[in-house]
C-alpha cells in the first residue's frame, strides 16, 4: 500500500512554476500577489525579506480587536477615557482628546481609515490595559497565524529596530482578517472618509476611488519604509490581495498594486476542485466497527492556475494506510496529490468525514490476524 507523504503546500508563486505570461515590472521593495480564495501566492519578489512595516502594523492591532469585539471582552460602543499617552502620539492622527470619551468604534474608523496613531494605542489600552501588553498579545498572534519573520513592539508601527515584518507575512495576515472577520472587513476597510472632532480625513488608499472593485485594506508610510500598501479586490467569487512595499510616493504604490490585481485577475483562474461535503475517495479501516471511511477536505478545495489551463489538472488521492479504529471525524487519513500538465502542483490533507469507533473483540481479532499477512 502506498503511505501517506507529508502535505506539501504550494511554496513558490505560479508565475515561477506554470507556463504563464510573466508578472509586470513593480517598483517597490518586496512585493506579493496573493489568490485570497485558494491562499496561492501567484507572484513575489523578496517576499521573505525583511522590512519596516510601519502603519500596515495595524492590521495586527485590528485583528486583536476583533477578537475583543467577538469575545465579549469590550463593547462597540463602549466609551473610552483617552490617555494623555495615547494623545500625544505623533504622526498621523484622529485628534482625539483626553478629556473627551470616543467609542470604540470610532477609535476602531480613526485607526483604519483615518491611519489615527492616537486611536491605534488607544485601542490598544482598552484591550490590554498597556500598549507593552498589547504587543505581546500581538506577537502570541503572530505564532500562531504562522508570521515566522513578523515581530511587533508597538501597535502602531512605530519605528522601532525591534519591529519588522515581511510581505510574505503581511499577505497572510491581511487574509486571516479579510477571512476571520468578514463583517468587520466589509464594515471598515471599504470605507472613503471619516469625520470626527470637526475634522473629515480621507482613506489614504486611492484604489479605493480608482478601482471600483477594491474594497480595502491599509496603507503605510515611514521615510525608512517607504510608501506601502496592501490592497485587495473581489470580482465575482475570486478574491485578490496584493502586497507592495517601499515605492518612492503615494501614487506609485497604488499604482504598482493596480498592476499587480489587473494581472492576477486577467492571467489567472481560480477553480473549486472539491467541495467539503463530497467524498474525494475511501480508506479501509482496520480494527473498525466500519469497514471504511470516507475521505474529504475540510473546506472547500480551490487552487489557483494560468487561465485556460484548469482542464490539465488532475487530482488523486493517496490513503493513509494502515488506519485503525478508532477514527475520528476530521483526522487526517490521506492526501490529494495535485498536478498541472502532468507537472507536481500541490498537495493538500484528506481527512475523514465521519467517526469509526473501535469493532468489537472478534472483529479487532480478525484484523488483527489480517494485518500479520500485510
Amino acid at each position: 500500500m502506498i503511505r501517506l507523504l507529508p502535505v506539501l503546500l504550494l511554496v513558490l508563486p505560479l508565475a515561477a512554476r506554470a507556463d504563464a505570461p510573466p508578472p509586470p515590472s513593480v517598483a517597490a521593495k518586496s512585493w506579493l500577489l496573493l489568490d485570497v480564495t485558494s491562499g496561492q501566492v501567484i507572484a513575489s519578489q523578496s517576499p521573505n525579506e525583511r522590512v519596516e512595516p510601519a502603519s500596515l502594523t495595524k492590521l495586527m492591532t485590528a485583528y486583536l480587536v476583533f477578537t475583543a469585539l467577538k469575545e465579549k471582552k469590550i463593547q462597540s460602543t463602549q466609551a473610552v477615557n483617552v490617555s494623555e499617552r495615547a494623545w500625544k502620539m505623533g504622526g498621523s492622527r484622529m485628534f482625539v482628546e483626553p478629556r473627551k470619551p470616543v467609542t470604540v468604534e470610532e477609535l476602531l474608523r480613526g485607526m483604519i481609515v483615518q491611519s489615527g496613531n492616537d486611536a491605534t494605542v488607544a485601542l490598544a489600552e482598552t484591550v490590554a490595559g498597556s500598549e507593552d501588553v498589547f504587543a505581546q498579545m500581538m506577537n502570541k498572534e503572530a505564532a500562531r497565524l504562522g508570521l515566522k519573520d513578523t515581530s511587533f513592539t508597538n501597535s502602531t508601527g512605530w519605528p522601532d529596530p525591534k519591529l519588522y515584518s515581511t510581505a510574505s507575512d503581511l499577505g497572510r495576515l491581511a487574509a486571516a482578517l479579510i477571512r476571520d472577520f468578514p463583517e468587520q472587513y466589509a464594515a471598515f476597510y471599504s470605507t472613503k472618509e471619516f469625520r470626527y472632532n470637526n475634522i473629515t480625513q480621507p482613506n489614504r488608499n486611492r484604489l479605493l476611488w480608482l478601482d471600483p472593485n477594491v474594497d480595502g485594506v491599509k496603507t503605510g508610510h515611514t521615510d525608512a519604509a517607504g510608501y506601502c500598501l496592501i490592497a485587495s479586490a473581489k470580482r465575482s467569487d475570486r478574491r485578490l490581495l496584493s502586497v507592495v512595499l517601499g515605492t518612492a510616493s503615494d501614487s506609485a504604490r497604488a499604482q504598482e498594486s493596480q498592476k499587480l490585481l489587473n494581472y492576477g485577475f486577467q492571467f489567472y483562474d481560480t477553480v473549486r476542485l472539491f467541495e467539503t461535503a463530497k467524498p474525494v475517495g475511501t480508506v479501509r479501516v482496520w480494527k473498525g466497527a466500519e469497514n471504511e471511511v470516507g475521505a474529504g477536505v475540510r473546506s472547500d478545495l480551490y487552487v489557483t492556475v494560468p487561465r485556460g489551463e484548469a482542464d490539465k489538472l488532475k487530482a488523486d488521492f493517496v490513503s493513509q494506510q494502515p488506519l485503525v479504529a478508532p477514527v475520528s471525524a476530521g483526522q487526517p487519513v490521506g492526501s490529494i496529490r495535485v498536478t498541472l500538465d502532468g507537472k507536481p502542483f500541490g498537495e493538500y490533507p484528506a481527512v475523514a468525514m465521519q467517526n469509526v469507533p473501535v469493532a468489537g473483540f472478534f472483529g479487532r481479532l480478525a484484523d488483527t490476524v489480517r494485518l500479520w499477512f500485510k
